[in-house]
């Protein structure tokens, strides 16, 4: 999405050049690939955790760190490099959103008309608040001590991350 907006706003006269079929094609390969891998490899390590606190989690869905609540192996350091590895493939994704984020800035402050600039601004800020409230609400539901942990604190920033930037993400694209 901030690639499209980028193109949009920023080289408005080669986006068919620039996000063709093909490049839609790759990106959203490299997308699902990532997903997938990240998946396989939470999924894998979940599976190899012996559970002996029950098998009932606190969620409406099988959360990780609900689930090593109910391990009782030390699965710390193995799921702490998981959850690096993770970190590490979104941070790249999110540097490339404020990457592009700041060219489309830039290039919004030199148009000349307000109107135009209003325009611009209003295409792109409902995208971003949809990312923001994903990846700040993300990063606190996996970054908090577990000392912090409540069930219903937890159920609410899972809800917040889960539920809420999909269900307003076609808002942010119309």
């Amino acid at each position: 999405m901030s690639y499209d907006r980028f193109v949009a706003i920023c080289k408005p006269l080669h986006y068919g050049t620039l996000l063709g079929s093909r490049a839609c094609v790759h990106m959203a390969a490299a997308a699902w690939a990532t997903g997938f891998l990240n998946a396989l490899l939470h999924t894998a390590n979940t599976f190899s955790l012996p559970l002996c606190n029950g098998n009932a989690v606190d969620q409406f869905f099988c959360e990780i760190p609900q689930i090593l609540k109910l391990s009782c192996s030390n699965s710390y350091l193995r799921e702490l490099g998981l959850v690096v590895v993770s970190a590490c493939l979104a941070f790249m994704c999110f540097i490339f959103i404020v990457l592009s984020y700041v060219q489309i800035l830039r290039a919004v402050l030199r148009i000349p008309s307000e109107q135009g600039r209003h325009k611009a601004f209003s295409t792109c800020l409902p995208h971003l608040a949809v990312v923001s409230l994903f990846v700040s609400t993300a990063m606190f539901a996996y970054l908090k001590p577990p000392s912090m942990s409540s069930s219903s604190l937890d159920l609410v920033v899972s809800v917040l991350y889960s539920v809420v930037p999909p269900a307003v993400n076609p808002l942010s694209t119309a």
